[in-house]
């Protein structure tokens, strides 16, 4: 079966996640994606965890599956010209650099599009390729912080917390892809390729919803709530007898559902939670200590089919081994196996978008480090070796 971008040429400069991430969506469905890497590896082989047998980073393999690998020395002027000509009829560059780096380098966009006028070149960084602080070097904990996310998380008696996975990057990074693809479609239009810059600060500050609103039309600046969400009521995580679960209230109709669900109809009609604003103002103490207290009677599975029955929304609050277990997520086909040469057996996210007719799917593992040399840059082993021990690749 034909996947959704093949024939596509992208030439993956990234590492560590936000760029990787991205590239992986890209060749999960088809694209041909080349990644190259620094002689001595990419930052994140060596994240862990490490495959005991092997020493392959999980990480690593995990975000640069289905992609070939090369290695090359840019700073090397053989090493610049094996990159202009791999870049001469790619259709995407990506690259992760911290602002003006690319530039130093000589391959920045403007000096690709010089021998490819068409290319979609897709910069991934911390603060975006204009403004003050672009030179900043990030990662994930400084775009929670500075987006304003982290002074979102948490409870109001506590220090903040960061949001535990790299949210900055995953959606920079998805951010990242759908720029690519909107270029790409414009180019079919056009003809005229261009520059895709996305932030992760500015990923980050994208994501506050309400918070933002709050302040330029309430007037206040939010602070931490907990699991509490001040726009719904009841929104929150509660604790019953075999752990917590989620549940969301929303509107009228889903809450009268669910007073008569927990045996509290007389709620319904009570004036303080006439509707969603007034909920909200009256949730805490009383409201929410009574969805406690009966919470605390049932346990996460009772619980869950009840509201099941009902349509109010509801979940348990899963660990990883028992979200990777679910029922659901195996159906959906979101962990997946895959045959790492070094490392074996290898299981881990599938691919979020359903295509109907031409699917994403994880066809090939991670590739060991400069696998693709001679295959990418058409090199008999002679030039291999030569070019290894000049430093080149």
């Amino acid at each position: 079966m034909s996947k959704a971008l093949e024939g596509l040429k992208v030439v993956d400069l990234t590492s560590a996640l936000n760029g990787p991430f991205c590239t992986m969506i890209l060749a999960d469905y088809g694209a041909e994606v080349i990644k190259i890497e620094p002689v001595g590896g990419e930052q994140c082989r060596e994240w862990g965890p490490l495959d005991e047998k092997s020493g392959e980073s999980g990480f690593y393999c995990y975000v640069n599956r289905n992609k070939k690998g090369v290695t090359l020395n840019l700073k090397s002027e053989k090493g610049k010209k094996l990159f202009f000509d791999l870049v001469k009829d790619a259709d995407i560059v990506v690259e992760n650099y911290r602002g003006g780096v690319t530039k130093k380098l000589g391959i920045d966009y403007e000096s690709v599009k010089k021998v490819n006028p068409t290319v979609i070149y897709a910069s991934g960084s911390g603060f975006g390729q204009y403004g003050p602080i672009t030179h900043r070097p990030c990662y994930d904990i400084v775009a929670q912080a500075m987006g304003g996310m982290i002074n979102l998380t948490g409870f109001k008696d506590q220090n903040p917390v960061k949001v535990g996975p790299s949210v900055a990057d995953h959606v920079a990074g998805i951010y990242l892809s759908v720029g690519v693809l909107l270029a790409l479609h414009n180019r079919e239009k056009t003809g005229q390729g261009q520059l895709v810059d996305v932030a992760m600060f500015d990923t980050i500050f994208s994501l506050l919803e309400n918070a933002l609103v709050n302040y330029t039309i309430g007037g206040f600046i939010p602070e931490r709530n907990g699991n509490v969400d001040p726009s719904i009521a009841p929104f929150d995580i509660y604790d019953c007898k075999d752990g917590f679960i989620a549940l969301g209230v929303g509107n009228d109709r889903l809450y009268k559902k669910f007073c008569k669900a927990i045996g509290h109809e007389e709620l319904i009609d009570d004036p303080r939670y006439a509707n969603n604003e007034l909920r909200c103002q009256n949730y805490i103490p009383d409201l929410q200590n009574l969805i406690r207290d009966w919470c605390k009677q049932y346990t996460k599975s009772e619980i869950e089919t009840i509201m099941d029955e009902v349509g109010v929304p509801c979940g348990p609050v899963l660990n990883v081994k028992e979200a990777i277990e679910h029922p659901h997520i195996q159906a959906r086909e979101m962990m997946v196996h895959c045959e790492h040469p070094t490392a074996g057996d290898q299981y881990f996210q599938g691919c979020v978008v359903k295509l109907s007719e031409t699917p994403g799917s994880v066809d090939a593992p991670a590739p060991l480090l400069g696998q693709h040399n001679a295959e990418i840059f058409g090199l008999s082993e002679e030039e291999v070796v030569q070019l290894s021990e000049e430093g080149v690749i």
